[in-house]
């Protein structure tokens, strides 16, 4: 069922977290960060700490709703993104550490869908659309970088990361929230002057570019490759056990406007 309001968005994502439980499914990392970025708006919202609430629910829906129609089109084996394709299908994957998963799904939605939604909730200005874009996108940051944090309980090797902070051909270690919401903007600005094929032609090149980023963030090469499999012999081994750590009340007060 497609979502109308930010609760029915809520409501989507905690039956893919409940799911996934039940399932040990790996399809629940993400949709536990991102249930956290959602309560976070609403709870803005009822606070009055955005310019508009109301069009500020709006972004969030139609933003929100590019990800649950992907994973909708995944389940029901129907075209979809190549960008979410990549990240769906590197959940079937046991040897995939819990951040590669959690960037997958957050370079799919911040560095293609955000840029859509705001173009389509823009009304032909970006400036109109600025602030909440803006507001979602500190959210965003603060909740991953919260996330990114706690994984070390579950991921207590994850620091080896560190030892290729200068090989700069790795992605996974280079992936920056500031950077992908810069290019969002930026993507969103071009497409609100395509119409008709250009716009979806437009779309799908940007989907090309991301899906390349993707296959960057799970296909580890060399030295990393190792470092990646050192980290996962070490990681918690339970998907539900993660999720239901992920999906644990976010400690982060975050205050917008």
């Amino acid at each position: 069922m497609a979502a109308n309001t930010i609760d029915d968005v809520l409501a989507q994502l905690q039956s893919i977290i409940t799911h996934s439980i039940q399932n040990n499914n790996r399809m629940g990392y993400f949709a536990a960060l991102y249930y956290k970025v959602t309560a976070c708006v609403k709870d803005g919202i009822a606070k009055g700490q955005f310019e508009d609430g109301a069009r500020m629910e709006k972004f969030d829906v139609v933003f929100a709703s590019r990800y649950l129609d992907a994973l909708t089109a995944w389940n029901n084996k129907q075209p979809l993104s190549a960008s979410w394709q990549v990240a769906f299908e590197a959940t079937k994957s046991s040897s995939a550490l819990v951040l590669q998963q959690l960037l997958l799904g957050m370079n799919a939605h911040i560095n293609l869908d955000l840029g859509i939604a705001a173009a389509e909730v823009s009304g032909g200005q970006m400036d109109n659309v600025q602030k909440d874009f803006d507001a979602i996108n500190t959210i965003i940051s603060a909740l991953t970088y919260q996330v990114l944090n706690d994984i070390d309980r579950m991921s207590p090797l994850l620091s080896l990361l560190g030892l290729h902070y200068n090989n700069q051909t790795s992605i996974l270690i280079q992936f920056s929230i500031g950077n992908a919401r810069d290019g969002a903007w930026c993507f969103a600005e071009d497409l609100i002057k395509k119409q008709g094929a250009d716009y979806t032609s437009f779309i799908a090149q940007r989907d090309q570019t991301i899906q390349k980023l993707a296959q960057g963030l799970i296909q580890m090469q060399g030295f990393m490759r190792f470092t990646v499999w050192i980290i996962h012999l070490f990681e918690w081994k339970s998907p539900a056990r993660i999720i239901r750590s992920l999906h644990e009340d976010s400690k982060v007060k975050i205050v917008v406007g």
